[in-house]
C-alpha cells in the first residue's frame, strides 16, 4: 500500500461529510485495542480474613482497633 493510497473508498452513492466522518470516527474506534477491565477490590469478607498491615504515623493506633 502506497502513501498515496486510500484507507478505504465509497463503493456506491454520494455519502455528505457528515457520514463520511462518522464513518471514520467508526473505523477509528473499532481499530483501537480494548481497554482491561478495571480491578475488582476483594469484598469485606475476604478482606477480614487477611492479616492487618500496620501503618506508623498519626492516628495509627486509632486506626488499628477499627474494622476493615
Amino acid at each position: 500500500m502506497s502513501a498515496e493510497e486510500p484507507l478505504f473508498r465509497v463503493v456506491r452513492g454520494v455519502p455528505t461529510a457528515e457520514e463520511l466522518a462518522a464513518l471514520v470516527g467508526a473505523i477509528v474506534v473499532r481499530s483501537r485495542p480494548a481497554a482491561a477491565p478495571p480491578p475488582v477490590a476483594a469484598s469485606a469478607w475476604a478482606r477480614s480474613g487477611r492479616p492487618a498491615v500496620a501503618v506508623a504515623g498519626p492516628g495509627a493506633w486509632r486506626a488499628s482497633g477499627l474494622p476493615r
